[in-house]
This record gives C-alpha cells, structure tokens and sequence, in this order.
C-alpha cells in the first residue's frame, strides 16, 4: 500500500489531499484463467465517496493511467483499476486461447469489480462504510474506453451487423470515454480481419457519457481520419457531451502515465484540462453540482486561446 498527497484544485490547491492506494487486490475470477488484479486508490477522509472503475488501454495494467487516477481520487473519488488479460504485465501470448475473447473478459472484468466492491473497500484500510455504491461510472482510454462504453449501452454487431448480446449495467449511471474507437465500417482490412469486435453500435448508448477525442488523433486501424473517434457521440443518443482536443493524439496529452514513452504528443495543459473537465462532469451526473460543469464548460469557451471546444447534446 501507498499513500501520496495531491493538490485539491477546487480553489483549495494550497491543500493537499492525502490519497491512499492498495495494490494488488485480489478478486477470485473461474473461468478466467487468472484472478483479477485491481488497484483501489481513494481519498483518506470523506465519506459517500462515488466510484470510477478505470479501464486501460491496450498492454497496460492497473498502475497505468496515475494522471487520472491521481486527480479523481484526490477530488473525492474512489477509483478502481483492473488489470486485463491483455496486459504486458501478464505476458499471455498471441496464440492463447483466450485472446478471441478478451474483449469479452475485458467487460466481464469491470462488472468483477462491481459485484466485488465491498470486499475492495475492506482491502483498504479504513475505507470500509465510506464508499457509494449506488453512484458508479466507468472510464476507459483506447480499448479501455470500448470496454467501459458496453456497460453504458454500446453494443457489438455480428458479422451480419446484428446487434450482439446486451452487456450494459444498470449500476453504471455515467460514463468518461477517451479516445473511443468509431464505426467498424471504417476498419482497415488488418483490423477488420484481426479485431472483429471492433464493430459497435451507439444506438443503445443511453447513459450519460463525456467523450473525449484529439484532433490529430489518426489510428491505423481505420481508413478515416481523427473524426473517427468523434462517432461515438454523433451516433449515440443524448445525454452526451464531446470535448475535442487541438492538437492531441492517441495519448490526449499524457493520460496512460507520467512521462510514458508512448506519449507522442506531451501537454500537461492538456492533461489538466481533462482533469478539471473530467472530474466537474462526474460530480455532475453523480453528485447532481451542475454548477461546477456549467462553470468549466464556460470557462473552456471563455478562454482566448482554447485547448479545444465542448459541445453537448
């Protein structure tokens, strides 16, 4: 376990805000292969505190994403990260019988830790009795963001573009989804050969969502350009909201973690916008300050030189 301080800038950043972290917590998981590994930071003191369970993006694991993780928790928040079969960290290979899957036991891992919270919270101690269980949102980045988008309603055609298996969950009531993979109608050939489950619907995408997209953000993976990752809140039905970001790519900024290699377009601006932005629409749709998202959202528009424009449906 580890403790760190980080600043509460809600016009307190002369305040530290202590945040504690337990990591590895374990939650049984037949069938998987491997229990479940997660890491559980959350705020030292506050009580009623909403849960964000955080998935990662591809070969990541749960100490990736700290600039998010980080922030929230210290905003009062506590955030849950799994890490995914997929993960460096695991080292399954390519030819391992459950890679067709994992996108399935990617979903299966963020509904693991909601059936699991009261034994998370006991894993930290004096968290226990100060968690919400009834305010829950999920968040994810690149492949992260695909996964936490199916509890919220998104779904997966078949190959004859049937919508598949329902896999939303009704104690999810939001959503943060950054860098989210468009229409599979896009897909370049490898992709569509190789990742068949990179064909959503937004149809159903009900819950209350912020989508968050880079403006230089081009994937390999698809024949279009950065509006790509603008589909999920043009197909989807309100409430949403769109942030795109200028200038950013497929890391926003540097939200995978502190000076990461993969980062490729390095802005801790860019990274502080997403905080602030982040954590006012969270306590908006969980904790109803509709004040706070007004007042970024505001501001964002209000700023002469902008690093991006917000849009809501």
């Amino acid at each position: 376990m580890s403790a760190s301080s980080n600043a509460d800038d809600r016009g307190t950043a002369d305040t530290p805000v202590t945040v504690v972290t337990a990591r590895p917590v374990v939650l049984p998981a037949p069938g998987r292969g491997a229990d479940l590994r997660v890491s559980v930071s959350a705020p030292a003191a506050g009580a009623g505190l909403p849960v964000i369970v955080l998935s990662h993006g591809y070969g990541w694991s749960m100490d990736g994403y700290a600039p998010l993780a980080d922030h929230w928790a210290a905003q009062g928040f506590v955030v849950v990260r799994p890490t995914h079969l997929d993960s460096r960290t695991l080292g399954i290979p390519a030819d391992d019988p459950r890679t067709p899957r994992i996108w399935r036991h990617r979903v299966e891992d963020l509904t693991r830790v909601l059936d699991g919270l009261d034994t998370l919270q006991a894993a930290v101690p004096g968290l226990a009795g100060r968690v919400d269980g009834d305010r829950v949102a999920v968040a994810g980045h690149s492949w992260g963001a695909q996964t936490a988008s199916t509890l919220l309603g998104a779904r997966v055609l078949d190959a004859d573009g049937t919508p598949g298996e329902d896999l939303s969950d009704p104690r999810v009531t939001a959503g943060v989804l950054l860098a989210l993979t468009g229409l599979g109608d896009d897909l370049t050939p490898f992709a569509a050969e190789h990742f068949p489950f990179m064909r959503p619907s937004f149809a159903t995408m009900t819950a209350p969502a912020l989508v968050i997209a880079g403006d230089k953000d081009r994937s390999h993976l698809s024949t279009r350009g950065p509006d790509w990752f603008t589909d999920p809140y043009a197909h989807s039905p309100g409430p949403k909201s769109l942030l795109t970001l200028f200038g950013a790519e497929h890391s926003l900024g540097g939200i995978p973690g502190y000076e990461v290699a993969e980062t490729t377009d390095e802005n801790p601006a860019r990274v502080a916008l997403i905080q602030r932005l982040t954590t006012a629409f969270l306590r908006s749709t969980l904790l109803g300050d509709e004040s706070g998202w007004r007042a970024a959202a505001t501001a964002l528009e209000a700023d002469a030189d902008p690093l991006g424009t917000l849009r809501s449906k």
